[in-house]
């Protein structure tokens, strides 16, 4: 190198500084710099930024005395891609560089409407000539990473350092390709002479692409999406089918038995609707078919009658249903025998099949399976395909109906190869008695053109590095586990084997629930001499593992929202230990608690123990409303005490309270909480469809299946991940275009499993394309070797009769062990419902109003009952009106089984598992007490 190079260099570093990240480039300078200059060039960057860095290896490089590298910094330049810096210093001419500079300070002052508008990685393909390699791939992981907004942070640091000379007016011509509104503001000439355009392709982008449909479903096709508004309009508009829906119902329209497996959002039900009307006009004068179309919950069964009724009646049939919610008022054997097209609940058919009101499948025509997928084992739908069978199988001459089944996954079990799907499949067709799998072949261009190819995004997030709020409440669950087992050691000898294994559970974990609920079990069936002893005992154990379970619930909480819901979910708890018994146990359990309460509340108000899951949601939100102010999302989470956490974390939030979040959960009650009525899933459904300032649905999986919840663009699984279907289904619930999917979590187990569900949907597909091509005889002769197979094994296992115990046993309450009654006191109502005759017993219990009080067929549900011992309160059951009659009516769960003359104790789940004298109900044996029965108030108790 000559001297005047050196001096050229030297005066023309302020373009290498701005331009040059030398990180790109070390690599290709290991002859001359040493590795510790490398790193401190590297640890610059990190540091203080490339231009810093730019400096620092400037100025090692002019020092340089060794021959040639001058040459191999220039051969560096080219290799990395720094071509408009290579031609520049080559010529000592700068000036293509210097005509940048004003591009360079616009954007500077652009900079924060770029990042706020610009989705980096719609106009990466068009740029990408522009930037190094390294560059684009940084901008895409960034964008995987830590959001759109960051990547197009990244994406403007990259275009102020880069050095071609065409980089303004190819950004131009890339946003007006996006019609973006940026690009009203990028003021640069057109007609660049060499800028190239590419068509952007899926493999050019890196982020993690899955081929699941998102979609946009287009107003007319739409039919339940305002089912519930008062925006439907009076009139029924005629609906035109696409292609590819044809191709989905023709086997079926030629009374093929058929599973159609489509995409979520393309119209699966409108295909139903096609089917069904031509089932219905194929019948001769004289003749009529009869449909039944089955939803597997009660808000998609009100869906799927609103839909049918508002399709059908406008050709005179007659569309009526029957759910779990109207069964106890409505006739079943008059709706089906009135009605064209019956809308049910599977369970209202099984139930009516096994007591006569339906005697045979036969007085249908055609059944409709709505998420097809849930035949398998004891489900409803399979009960009801047993007795097709059955009657196939049995050579009986009545007909059978048409079998559809609709689902967007078929799932494969747990399949580990493509065979072992296929037998999967196999199964599932067995059950539905259907050889026709079909999915969209031919018209697959006009399908992609409905559906959307979403992005799918995994953010693993880390824990929380330290964790006050943790310590301290396993040091309090520590101290309940010891005082737990000092109970046993005043047993000496006597123990129970789940309680010596207590040192083998994590907190805050679902395993140490499972133990809990172990513990419990095993308490309920312990014996001893000394039944007071035996009965202070259980009680004490069934107190210590209760308040164990609320701690491990708040760890739960804790671990996934903010530490305040932690805490007030365990506030709220003793709060209401101090309102109910509160024994001296009790009072010692919360004295401990309430000795921390006030650091554990300075801990939960400290900014900086913010959980880092809830950082990334709120940038999540943040960036996605950021780029569209009319995005709806659904946030899917696990249990419903994380519903309540998010939904309080998400309006106590001043960046986020515009969202005004609705929730949807089950409606089932667990341990914890009572489940939503159906008159408020229906509400926050249609509040969410048709309020525009509810911007975001947060719910456990009770959306994630068959629920029309249309026009969403944002999906977000909340450590949330269940086998293949459910992803599938869940994030089948983002149907706008340009929908986006993220798996958040801190677990990298979760991401593994979703991984894994991509890979088992592939498998899936590729199965369903093997019998796609298996020839149709060979498919039905499978299919009826599975059927004669299945029917084997469950006529073996009918045979066999629980023999009745005609024994006396008595009941125990399960917490205190107190005598409650004997099952001959016991008396079956309605098949169902099981109460308690003896005199004696309503000195048992003790009541308290329910909460719900409800009407249903002769029943009138009025109050709860508990153990009438202060020190206990189990809850046994509710007390409800029947006809004239005030009685009692218990859960088995609710007690301990015990057998008179052994003493031998048993915990039954479910009344069927009991296999005792059931003596049905007769009211001549009702005492006077029971016809005009004072409901006892529970001391204590709200």
């Amino acid at each position: 190198m000559t001297a005047e190079q050196r001096r050229n260099l030297h005066a023309f570093r302020d373009y290498v500084r701005k331009i040059l990240d030398p990180t790109y480039i070390l690599s290709y300078m290991t002859p001359w710099f040493r590795d510790d200059v490398v790193q401190h060039i590297q640890a610059k960057k990190n540091n203080k930024g490339p231009m810093e860095a730019a400096s620092l290896f400037l100025q090692v490089l002019l020092e340089l005395q060794e021959e040639g590298w001058f040459r191999g910094f220039l051969d560096a330049l080219q290799q990395a891609g720094y071509s408009g810096l290579y031609e520049a210093i080559e010529s000592w001419d700068f000036q293509k560089l210097e005509k940048l500079e004003e591009y360079r300070l616009l954007l500077k002052r652009l900079q924060p409407e770029f990042k706020t508008t610009i989705n980096p990685e719609d106009i990466l393909p068009e740029i990408s000539g522009c930037l190094l390699n390294q560059e684009c791939e940084e901008i895409i992981q960034i964008s995987s990473n830590k959001g759109l907004m960051a990547g197009a942070e990244k994406m403007v640091e990259c275009l102020l350092r880069s050095d071609k000379e065409n980089w303004p007016k190819t950004l131009k011509l890339a946003l007006e390709k996006e019609e973006s509104k940026f690009s009203e503001l990028w003021m640069v000439e057109k007609g660049a002479e060499n800028v190239q355009m590419k068509d952007l392709e899926d493999d050019e982008m890196k982020t993690l692409d899955v081929h699941i449909v998102y979609k946009e479903e287009p107003e007319s096709q739409n039919l339940s999406q305002n089912s519930c508004s008062s925006e439907v309009p009076p009139t029924y508009s005629p609906l035109k089918p696409r292609n590819y829906q044809l191709e989905l119902a023709l086997p079926a329209q030629k009374g093929k038995n058929t599973i159609i497996c489509a995409p979520t959002g393309c119209g699966k039900t409108f295909v139903s609707l096609l089917i069904c009307e031509h089932h219905l006009k194929k019948f001769p004068q004289g003749r009529k078919g009869k449909v039944v179309v089955f939803a597997v919950q009660v808000p998609l069964y009100e869906q799927q009658k609103s839909v049918f009724s508002e399709y059908f009646e406008r050709f005179g049939y007659k569309v009526s249903g029957i759910s779990g919610e109207t069964a106890d008022n409505i006739s079943v054997e008059q709706i089906v025998e009135n009605n064209d097209i019956i809308i049910l609940t599977p369970q209202i058919l099984v139930n009516s099949l096994k007591d006569g009101t339906i005697p045979s499948l036969s007085i249908f025509t055609l059944m409709i399976f709505d998420e097809c997928h849930n035949t398998n084992k004891h489900h409803p739908y399979n009960m009801i395909m047993f007795h097709y069978l059955d009657q196939k199988l049995g050579g009986s001459s009545d007909s059978l109906p048409q079998v559809i089944g609709l689902t967007a996954s078929v799932g494969v079990g747990d399949a580990k190869n493509t065979a072992e799907a296929t037998e999967y499949i196999c199964k599932l067709c067995a059950s539905l008695d259907t050889a026709v799998v079909t999915t969209v072949r031919d018209n697959l261009e006009e399908l992609e053109e409905v559906v959307y190819k979403p992005q799918k995004f995994f953010r693993k997030v880390e824990s929380r590095t330290t964790d006050r709020f943790k310590r301290i409440i396993s040091q309090l669950m520590a101290e309940t586990e010891a005082l737990a087992k000092s109970i046993f050691e005043e047993l000496g000898t006597v123990t129970l084997e789940n309680l010596s294994r207590i040192q083998n559970r994590n907190f805050g974990t679902q395993k140490y629930e499972q133990w809990i609920i172990a513990v419990q079990k095993a308490c309920m069936v312990f014996q001893m001499p000394d039944k007071e002893e035996e009965s202070r005992i259980c009680k004490a154990l069934f107190l210590y593992t209760s308040h164990l379970r609320k701690y491990n619930d708040a760890l739960i909480i804790n671990e996934d929202a903010r530490m305040k819901d932690a805490l007030n979910y365990l506030k709220n708890f003793f709060k209401n230990v101090r309102a109910a018994g509160f024994d001296a146990i009790e009072q010692d359990l919360t004295q401990r608690f309430e000795e921390k309460l006030l650091e554990l509340e300075g801990i939960s108000m400290d900014p900086s123990n913010e959980n880092a899951k809830l950082k990334d949601l709120c940038f999540i939100l943040q960036e996605e409303y950021h780029l569209n102010p009319e995005t709806r999302t659904i946030l899917f989470v696990k249990t419903r005490a994380l519903v309540d956490a998010l939904k309080n974390w998400i309006e106590e939030n001043p960046k986020l309270s515009f969202l005004k979040p609705g929730i949807l959960t089950g409606r089932g009650r667990t341990n914890q909480t009572m489940g939503m009525t159906l008159p408020a899933q229906k509400c926050a459904l249609d509040a969410f469809r048709t309020n525009r300032d509810s911007k975001i649905l947060i719910a456990t999986s009770v959306a994630d299946e068959g629920i029309d919840i249309a026009q969403c663009n944002l999906v977000i699984l909340y450590e949330y991940v269940g086998n293949v279907i459910k992803m599938i289904q869940t994030r089948g619930r983002g149907r706008a275009r340009g929908s986006k999917c993220f798996l958040l979590t801190s677990n990298a187990d979760v991401i593994e499993k979703e991984k894994l569900n991509i890979c088992q949907e592939k498998m899936m597909n590729e199965s369903i394309s093997r019998l796609q091509g298996w020839n149709e005889a060979v498919f039905k002769e499978k299919i009826r070797q599975i059927q004669i197979q299945e029917k084997l094994i469950r006529d073996s296992q009918g045979k066999v009769k629980p023999v009745v115990d005609k024994k006396n046993k008595k009941l125990l309450c399960g917490k205190c062990k107190t005598f409650a009654c004997y099952t001959a006191d016991i008396r079956v109502v309605e098949e169902c419902h099981f109460t308690v005759v003896r005199d004696a017993f309503r000195e048992c219990f003790v009541t308290k109003l329910h909460p719900r009080p409800k009407k249903f067929g002769n029943f009138d549900k009025k109050a709860k009952i508990f153990c009438a011992r202060k020190d206990c309160l189990h809850d046994w059951g509710i007390h409800m009106k029947y006809k004239t009659f005030e009685i009692p009516v218990i859960k088995i769960e609710s007690f301990v089984v015990e057998d008179v003359a052994t003493g031998a104790q048993t915990l039954y789940a479910k009344w069927k598992d009991f296999n005792f004298e059931k003596i049905p109900f007769d009211a001549a044996e009702m005492s006077p007490w029971a016809q005009d029965l004072n409901l006892q108030g529970v001391d204590g108790l709200e």
